[in-house]
């Protein structure tokens, strides 16, 4: 990481209405003072493809790069970064330890290639309880969700 490297925040938020069903995500980076957001939808998915598309848009919306900590309320986009999943599957040919192929293969990979060349870290915060930038990043979800709808 080069010496200066901007540190940003990542806020991120999947939704989904049914599951599968359509979705949407957001993300919220916050960086020296500023703000931007990003988000997207699709009108057949999955809430865990939103998680995992939300953190991917986010990072795919930094221009160099950066130390980055992604704060996500979804513990399955957490957990396999800090409790060592993704290094699991990735070792067990993409398998889950019943032997399963990993469902969002193709997200998990996306995402592993969206952190390279960043120092990132997970955070993840309650869902749903106040946190005001979480909160946001729902809203964004839910508008990109109504959108592909098109409603």
């Amino acid at each position: 990481m080069p010496a200066g490297a901007d540190e940003v925040e990542i806020w991120t938020d999947g939704a989904c209405s049914g599951n599968p069903g359509p979705g949407g995500w957001g993300a919220i980076l916050r960086w020296r003072g500023h703000e931007s957001e990003v988000s997207g939808g699709d009108p057949q998915t999955t809430n865990n493809r939103m998680e995992l598309s939300a953190v991917i848009g986010g990072l795919g919306a930094l221009t160099r790069p950066s130390r980055v900590v992604i704060v996500t309320d979804a513990s399955y986009v957490e957990k396999a970064f800090t409790a060592g999943w993704l290094d699991k599957w990735q070792r067990n040919g993409w398998k889950t330890a019943a032997k399963k192929p990993v469902e969002n293969q193709d997200l998990w990979q996306e995402l592993l290639r969206a952190v390279a060349g960043h120092e990132v870290r997970f955070e993840r915060v309650k869902g749903h309880a106040g946190v005001e930038l979480n909160e946001r990043a729902d809203q964004l979800a839910v508008a990109a969700r109504d959108a592909a709808l098109g409603t």
